[in-house]
């Protein structure tokens, strides 16, 4: 089980049978207002309200890394472009919406949608 705190701690649960154990994972230092799972559960996208997007992968247990940092007040919701988990889309409130490159945050399209998007 995977959770946040409100600081912008990355806390993972693991429960087996009536024992648990709990580990920090990642210290990002910005409220993390989403956890999305790719596909395959092989990455964590950790999506802050400020437009700052990171992916954590559990298996290599290593930090968080910072993908893209859109710095916008008008940034909405961002997840991943399936099928794969090569990329991801982002919205703004303003109804753009854009795909980024996972491997390395690398801007690659927009679509504006022209009108306003709410979650």
């Amino acid at each position: 089980l995977y959770f946040s705190a409100q600081e912008g701690i990355l806390i993972f649960y693991h429960i087996k049978d009536l024992q648990y154990e709990i580990k920090i994972c990642a210290d990002i230092s910005q409220p993390i207002s989403g956890l999305l799972f790719s596909p395959d559960y092989t990455s964590l996208l950790l999506v802050t309200d400020q437009g700052t997007v990171y992916s954590y992968r559990p298996v290599c247990s290593g930090q968080a890394v910072k993908l893209l940092d859109t710095s916008s007040s008008c940034f909405l919701a961002a997840d991943f472009l399936t099928p794969g988990n090569n990329y991801c889309v982002s919205v703004t409130i303003s109804g753009e919406v854009q795909v980024w490159s996972l491997e390395d945050g690398t801007f690659l399209s927009k679509l504006n949608l022209g009108i306003e998007v709410h979650v």
